[in-house]
């Protein structure tokens, strides 16, 4: 049996999903174009715009398509920092700031490291052991000179889940933008930009079963951002060229069915928990990471003491059970987790975490496939191991 744990790094594409990939590749016209072949993928690819703003409840025109979350984050944190429409400090002398936290994913952190080499500042907010951020820490960060608040929906190592609507409010109320990336959340929930105060909220594809190289951004206020890219009048100026126009069909057909099949995230809940109760009573020295109280639905990070992550991975994969040890973005590194350091656990600890993250495929089968098989290999790998010995 293959059982697929790892749905955090990326999704398969769902026979719903394929079938209209297939069916797209006929769509060959571009988009731009005047004649019927252009404007039969212009309809396709307006008709995903509308989708995905009708389920976060924005408008078609503040939906803009990238090649992902990661190019997404970017356009968002380098305009904030360039002398462009949101960087009115450059103006006046003062260097722009930026709200961050400890625990976002690479492609902000990396991102905001390289504003700071810019000129910037940057202030990256500590979180608690659940990962959680102080709010009134995050009242006392800002500055007059503050650009831009971005704080991640959902952790995507440990699940946690931030109190987004007042991190909102917040910000609202000091007139800064606020951005979170979504990608963890988008499709597993239904999501409310304006209720959640949220400004700019980003999106990939391939977290919700659609294809690789897809995402976007909604963005509240046009202008507001400046392009990484540019060239053609493609996404209202804001990102040139050719749209990828199979991809955005795909995401089309993937969000279409999250949508159709939201209550699946309660059946994914409940084989989550009955996994991570059976590791928890059955395999001693085990902790569960993150905060169990608000996390998504289908992540669970373990730590494993006195055994290495990497090894686990390796032994799961013998039988078929694929997991991870942290963000793929992240799995070339030998460094620990840099998410579980910033809950204050210690390097051997980090060490030994995996995460199991569950997707709308998974079955119960596959759960109790899994559940002896995990068993075995943490204790065939501490029969191994010096620390657990003494």
């Amino acid at each position: 049996m293959k059982v697929y744990f790892d749905n955090n790094a990326t999704t398969p594409l769902i026979p719903e999903v394929k079938e209209q990939v297939i069916n797209s590749l006929e769509y060959y016209g571009n988009a731009s174009s005047k004649h019927d072949y252009g404007k039969t993928v212009r309809n396709q690819i307006e008709g995903t715009r509308s989708l995905i703003a009708n389920y976060i409840k924005a408008e078609p025109g503040q939906i803009y398509f990238t090649s992902g979350a990661s190019e997404a984050n970017n356009l968002i944190i380098k305009s904030t920092t360039t002398c462009g429409a949101m960087c009115t400090s450059c103006n006046t002398g003062n260097q722009p700031h930026i709200i961050t936290t400890a625990i976002e994913h690479p492609s902000v952190l990396n991102t905001c490291k390289c504003v700071e080499g810019n000129g910037a500042k940057v202030t990256y907010l500590k979180v608690d052991e659940k990962g959680m951020i102080d709010l009134e820490e995050l009242k006392k960060s800002i500055r007059p000179e503050t650009r831009l608040i971005s704080i991640l929906f959902a952790n995507n190592e440990i699940g946690t889940i931030q109190k987004i609507k007042e991190i909102g409010q917040i910000a609202k109320d000091k007139n800064i933008p606020f951005h979170t990336d979504s990608v963890q959340v988008f499709g597993k929930e239904f999501i409310d930009v304006d209720e959640l105060n949220i400004d700019f909220l980003t999106f990939s594809g391939h977290k919700f079963n659609a294809l690789k190289g897809t995402g976007g951004l909604y963005m509240r206020k046009k202008g507001t951002v400046c392009p990484l890219i540019h060239g053609g009048h493609q996404e209202g100026m804001l990102r040139a060229g050719t749209e990828n126009s199979v991809g955005i069909i795909s995401m089309g057909a993937a969000l279409n069915h999250h949508i159709q099949n939201i209550g699946r995230w309660k059946e994914i809940k409940k084989m989550r928990d009955s996994l991570e109760e059976y590791i928890l009573k059955n395999i001693p020295h085990t902790y569960v990471n993150g905060n169990i109280d608000s996390r998504l639905d289908n992540t669970s990070n373990i730590s494993f003491d006195f055994v290495e992550g990497e090894a686990i991975l390796l032994r799961l994969n013998y039988y078929g059970i694929y997991v991870s040890t942290g963000s793929a973005c992240n799995s070339d590194s030998l460094d620990p987790s840099h998410v579980l350091i910033a809950l204050g656990k210690r390097i051997e600890l980090a060490h030994s975490s995996v995460r199991f993250s569950l997707g709308i495929q998974n079955t119960w089968e596959e759960i109790e496939y899994a559940k002896p098989k995990i068993k075995e290999v943490i204790e065939k790998l501490r029969m191994l191991s010096p620390l657990y010995k003494n």
